[in-house]
């Protein structure tokens, strides 16, 4: 299980260094579902099938091509201007500073982890589907709208036509 869990970490850590110095939107996010099917693996691989799926389904599966479908719909990528700004060093600076702090944060939880022993109890589907319509029915709606407020905003910006001036109406 070792070889699988660290080879499983490997990919997730190459996939997710490359979506982030991906220069096309498109191949990032792809880049990132790798990833995150790559933490489904290790989830598995921690005996948490349930939460495995779920990564596969919600995230690599829904969200992500919700956000590939919107990068295309919106036609990210295609101005120059922006992507020679982040290629300049000094806006690396901060990004840099928090991943380092995220990463000696993460190194000393890892190092004071204390594995619990593993419980008989399961967790089922009908379980998690009753829970999440009615004690936190609430939460899941407000999630949907949102959810729904982002594509529709998305389909107004990437439908508004250019305005077309004459070449003597110029300022």
């Amino acid at each position: 299980m070792n070889f699988f869990f660290y080879l499983a970490a490997a990919i997730a850590l190459i996939s997710t260094i490359m979506a982030i110095s991906g220069r096309n939107a498109i191949h990032a996010l792809l880049n990132l579902i790798i990833s995150l099917l790559a933490v489904s693996v290790i989830f598995y691989l921690l005996d948490a099938p349930f939460i495995a799926a779920l990564e596969v389904i919600i995230y690599a599966g829904a969200i992500m091509v919700l956000f590939i479908f919107v990068t295309m719909m919106l036609n990210i990528g295609t101005e120059k201007k922006i992507e020679k700004r982040w290629l300049n060093p000094r806006v690396w600076i901060v990004p840099s500073i928090l991943a380092a702090l995220l990463l000696v944060d993460f190194i000393l939880i890892i190092n004071g982890l204390q594995i619990p022993e593993p419980v008989d109890e399961t967790l089922n589907t009908k379980q998690v589907g009753i829970s999440l319509f009615s004690t936190y029915v609430l939460a899941v709606e407000i999630a949907g709208i949102l959810l729904m407020a982002g594509v529709i905003g998305a389909y107004h910006l990437g439908s508004q036509k250019k305005k077309v001036t004459h070449r003597f109406l110029k300022k």
